[in-house]
Parts: C-alpha cells; sequence; structure tokens
C-alpha cells in the first residue's frame, strides 16, 4: 500500500477539525442514510433510537461522534506513523465487533467520511484529497480488522473490490 500523502490529510482535516461534532453528524446522518441497519446497533442504557435524527440528538450518541472525530484527529496526527496505532486499532476493530457491527460496514463508513469531507471542504477537496483519504482510511481498517479476528493476516480477508476502493 502507498502511504498517504500527509500534507493534503493535514491541510484538509485544519478545516473540519475547527467544527468536529458538525462535521461528525454529517458523516453519521450519511452512514445511516446509506446504512439504516445500523442504526439498532446505537443503544444507551437500553433506549433504542426510532429515528436517525433521534440518534443524531442524543447526548449519548453526541459523546460517540466525539470519539470518532477524536480517532481521525489522532490518525490524522500520526499519518506518517500510522503502526503506532496498531494495538490501539486492532482493540477498537475488537470492540466493534463485539457489539455487532458487520466488518462489510466500515466500506460504508468510509463512503460517508469521504462524503463528509467532500460536503465540509467543497471545491477544495480534490481527486488528490480523496485518494490520500482512502488510503489513510483504508490504513486505518486494516488495522482494525486485526482485532476482528486476532490474527495479524488480516489483509487476506478483504473482498478486492473493498481491497481496490480502500488503497489496500
Amino acid at each position: 500500500m502507498e502511504r498517504p500523502e500527509p500534507e493534503l490529510i493535514r491541510q484538509s482535516w485544519r478545516a473540519v477539525s475547527r467544527s468536529p461534532l458538525e462535521h461528525g453528524t454529517v458523516l453519521f446522518a450519511r452512514l445511516f442514510d446509506l446504512e439504516p441497519d445500523l442504526l439498532p446497533l446505537f443503544q444507551y442504557n437500553c433506549r433504542q433510537f426510532s429515528s436517525p435524527e433521534d440518534c443524531l440528538s442524543s447526548p449519548e450518541f453526541l459523546d460517540h461522534i466525539r470519539k470518532v472525530m477524536f480517532v481521525i484527529d489522532t490518525a490524522v496526527t500520526n499519518v506518517e506513523d500510522l503502526s503506532s496505532l496498531e494495538e490501539y486499532l486492532a482493540g477498537l476493530g475488537k470492540k466493534h465487533r463485539a457489539v455487532g457491527v458487520k466488518f462489510s460496514s466500515f466500506s460504508t463508513v468510509g463512503e460517508s467520511l469521504l462524503y463528509m469531507l467532500e460536503k465540509c471542504l467543497g471545491p477544495a477537496f480534490t481527486p488528490a484529497m480523496r485518494a490520500a483519504w482512502s488510503q489513510l482510511y483504508g490504513a486505518v481498517v486494516q488495522a482494525m480488522s486485526r482485532g476482528w479476528d486476532g490474527e495479524y493476516t488480516a489483509r487476506l480477508h478483504f473482498p478486492a473490490s473493498f481491497a481496490n476502493r480502500w488503497g489496500m
């Protein structure tokens, strides 16, 4: 896998990181539009959300958005040394598997991330930026997948379409 272009990622993230909750809400709204079956996975205090809007406005889910945006920020900060995040990301993958997230949903999350970046940055979100973010996201998902089954051969489990789409 090629290394993501660090400066393109940092430059684009600066604009997004000024309003992480706002942009994270765009990401999750898009995610629920693309894959509504994910909504039931988000329950807090045994409360099932009746709609994406109900979920997106709950204080507990807003905390989840902050955490996701923090993970993205951490990946951006460490874009030139993603291996330093391997253990953390593998643990995050294990947590997602434990709550019932399907591995295939990570492709939809990636699409939602790119959508959010495009909405935030507008015409400044260039094809080169899209490629850099796709590579970064692919590396993050690859590391998270290692927590999925405890193996370090996770790359072998990616369908070709997924691997090609996310620069793996």
